[in-house]
């Protein structure tokens, strides 16, 4: 019976990885306080259903199913969708979910114009969120639609959001970015809207305008610069979603229209942004790293000066849709170094077309002995995941027998040196030898 059950769970793990749509796992936990009803977001968990992530749902404030216990995440994925709670279990503190991140957990978070702990949690990520109660406005929506319901389209040239997605409602706070080079801004507020506080209609944020006016703009959240969903890549590779509306989430939303037979896209962004955080998008890594002589395939313990040395890197892409990893080599800027403190060179490393995923490149080792590194460090700020190697090997002068024996360059001190010799030893024959001649002349004279 034990060999059976073991059978089966094996099985059962094997098909789960065979079937899996994030390189890191699909159990997601879903945080839902009581405000936020499941049914009124069904599209957008069907969705995650549909492409295979398993969710387990609880309240804030619940102790189980803890996110983590005995620092080991119980979920590869958590999705936190209490903006308005101010109090939370243990496990889902903010000290927590950076222990979350630590340890690889991605987390998509959404907050609202009411400050909670999460906001004092986004400065860490260095996001700065308005002030409470002040929701993003437009005076230049459709007359049904409230100013604090916004349309807004996903940047041209976004990685996250393909090409060609229409635009999406939303309603929310807005965040201040850093210029922190791991944020990566999703979706930015439209250029016309601000931060206000929403009473009234007609002239709702009037006042504010007025003020930030009198003040040159000091102190007024305004325009694209304000992000509305800014995601954020860790060191270790795990990423985090700040989302500044759980209506962008909503089944209201996702069935609205953006303009009069316009259908809003908020189903497929959603699923963009949840496919990004759970690392099922986007995603690299590194297989293979070689290093040897050019001419030769096994690498050496140390390199001489001047040796000609090939650095091979192989890559591998995660495919969502087949939940596999692939060769790629569509990486256009990649660069090897060849540091030692700092970098002594630093060269392309190009793709080989024949063979994919794999990058090459040759180099001749400086004049120079010590501990050298081979080191790839590619981050590109548009939602990559990072591809970060690196590998130490000594590089020491020639031997004692490594030397050439003539030096083409040294001919001019060879030339010297032998002529100044020729020269010695004519000049000592020509002394020795008149000094003979004068002794027997003299003899014969006497």
């Amino acid at each position: 019976m034990v060999s059976v059950i073991t059978l089966a769970a094996a099985v059962f793990c094997a098909l789960s990885t065979a079937f899996a749509r994030s390189s890191t796992g699909n159990s997601v936990l879903v945080v839902l306080e009581p405000k936020v009803s499941q049914d009124d977001y069904s599209t957008f968990f069907d969705g995650l259903k549909a492409n295979g992530y398993e969710l387990t749902f609880r309240a804030p404030k619940d102790v189980t199913p803890a996110a983590i216990e005995n620092d080991i995440p119980s979920f590869a994925h958590v999705v936190l969708f209490a903006p308005t709670t101010k109090a939370f279990s243990n496990d889902l503190s903010p000290q927590s979910l950076v222990q979350l991140l630590n340890a690889r957990t991605n987390l998509l978070i959404a907050v609202s114009p009411t400050h909670t702990p999460l906001h004092t949690l986004a400065l860490e990520f260095g996001l700065t969120t308005a002030p409470p109660e002040t929701p993003l406005l437009s005076h230049f929506p459709p007359p049904d639609r409230p100013h604090t319901v916004l349309s807004i389209p996903p940047p041209p040239k976004s990685k996250i959001v393909p090409a060609g997605t229409g635009a999406v409602l939303y309603s929310g706070t807005v965040f201040a970015l850093s210029g922190n080079p791991m944020q990566i801004p999703i979706l930015r507020a439209p250029p016309e809207a601000f931060a206000a506080d929403a009473e009234g209609e007609s002239d709702a944020g009037a006042e504010t305008i007025v003020d930030a006016a009198d003040r040159g703009g000091e102190g007024l959240w305004a325009g694209s610069s304000l992000g509305t969903v800014v995601g954020f890549q860790a060191r270790n590779g795990a990423r985090v979603t700040w989302v500044g509306g759980v209506s962008l989430f909503s089944d209201e939303f996702a069935q609205g229209d953006v303009s009069t037979g316009v259908k809003a896209a908020n189903t497929q962004v959603a699923q963009d942004v949840a496919k990004w955080t759970f690392q099922e998008s986007l995603v690299y890594r590194v297989d293979n790293v070689t290093h040897h002589l050019v001419g030769e395939t096994r690498p050496r313990e140390h390199y001489t000066i001047n040796d000609k040395v090939e650095y091979e890197l192989k890559v591998s892409k995660f495919d969502g849709k087949t939940g596999k990893w692939a060769p790629d080599g569509g990486i256009a800027d990649m660069q090897l170094e060849f540091t030692m403190l700092d970098p002594h060179l630093r060269i392309a490393l190009p793709a080989v077309p024949a063979q994919p995923g794999t990058y090459r490149a040759s180099f001749r080792a400086p004049d120079r002995h010590g501990v050298f590194k081979f080191v790839v460090d590619w981050k590109r700020g548009t939602g990559e995941s990072y591809i970060s190697t690196s590998t130490t090997v000594p590089v020491v002068p020639p031997r004692h027998d490594g030397y050439p024996r003539f030096l083409s360059a040294a001919w001019p001190y060879y030339i010297g040196a032998i002529s100044t010799s020729a020269g010695f030893v004519l000049f000592c024959a020509l002394w020795l030898g008149g000094d003979v001649r004068e002794r027997a002349a003299k003899k014969k004279t006497e």
